[in-house]
Parts: C-alpha cells; sequence; structure tokens
C-alpha cells in the first residue's frame, strides 16, 4: 500500500495566517497515489451499497467521478449557488465567518436512491453536513460520508452523525 499521506504537502498560513492548508496536488499527480486513493475509498464504502457518489464543490469533483467509476455508479455534484443551469435545492451551512450554501439540481438523484456523500477533505463538517442535507431534500437515503482526509482535531465527524464516516488519512493535530 502506498503511504498516502506523505503525499500530502502542508501549506501553513494558506489560504489566511494560522491555517495550515492539506495540499493534495502531489497525491493527484502521482498515478500510483491517485489509483491508490481511489481503490481504498472503494475499498471502504463498497459495503454501503450506493446508487450514486455526490461531491461537494469544488474538491469533491477530483476524486468523486472516479470513485463513482470505481463503484460502478453514476457520479451528481453540490454546488455554489447560482453555479447550476436547471431548478435547484438549496442548503446553507455556517463558517467561521458568516454563512455559505450549496445547490443540487431537484432531480440529481432520485427518491430512494442511496447517496456516497464525498469530499476531498472533512474539517468542521459544515459543508458534508449541507451535501447530506442537500440528498435528503430531494429523496435521497446517504448511506455514508468519504474523505481523502479527516482534520480529527476539528470534530467534523461528530456533526455527520449518524452517518457511517470514513477518511483514508487522519490527522489528530493542526501541524
Amino acid at each position: 500500500m502506498i503511504d498516502l499521506a506523505s503525499r500530502i504537502r502542508d501549506v501553513p498560513d494558506f489560504p489566511k495566517p494560522g491555517i495550515v492548508f492539506k495540499d493534495i496536488t502531489p497525491l493527484l499527480a502521482d498515478a500510483a497515489a491517485l489509483k491508490g486513493a481511489v481503490d481504498a475509498l472503494a475499498e471502504c464504502v463498497t459495503p454501503l451499497r450506493p446508487d450514486i457518489v455526490l461531491g461537494a464543490e469544488s474538491r469533491g469533483f477530483i476524486l468523486g467521478p472516479a470513485l463513482a467509476i470505481r463503484l460502478g455508479v453514476g457520479f451528481a455534484i453540490a454546488r455554489k449557488p447560482g453555479k447550476l443551469p436547471w431548478t435547484t435545492v438549496k442548503a446553507s451551512y455556517a463558517l467561521e465567518y458568516g454563512e455559505d450554501s450549496l445547490e443540487l439540481h431537484e432531480d440529481a438523484i432520485e427518491a430512494g436512491m442511496r447517496v456516497l456523500v464525498h469530499d476531498d477533505l472533512l474539517a468542521t463538517g459544515g459543508t458534508a453536513r449541507a451535501t447530506c442535507d442537500l440528498a435528503e431534500a430531494v429523496g435521497g437515503t446517504v448511506v455514508g460520508c468519504a474523505f481523502l482526509i479527516e482534520l480529527a482535531f476539528l470534530g467534523g465527524r461528530a456533526r455527520l452523525a449518524p452517518f457511517q464516516v470514513d477518511a483514508l488519512i487522519s490527522y489528530d493535530s493542526e501541524g
């Protein structure tokens, strides 16, 4: 197994002072690591039997389609407001300094579909929770959430209860 964590670059003070950004671009550039990440995510979530993967903008769009292909299911997108051309539903969530929202085409997920929510990183859980809320708003059943990285020290996993949460790489502290 490839050491995926060794392919994640820490970028201090990005996008603002005090933040240590987890840069996944070195992992994406390494074909073996990229395949390893997609395969490992698929192995974690295959028992959940999802019908569709729902990826959150924007980095959930990177591994999400590859994961969907590997699982043999479709892929749907949750985007920032005003980016989708069809009728949408909307979910808002709190940020450190304000609020943000995601939208989903109202017909992106059929009623009763088993939905796997995916993003590259789980931090406080706001984006992921809003993505789960969107799936449920259109009649989907969230069967779990899958992430490449979890910043466990920020407690996002608790915000996603009772959903199963899988992450390939977990950081217990900011450094």
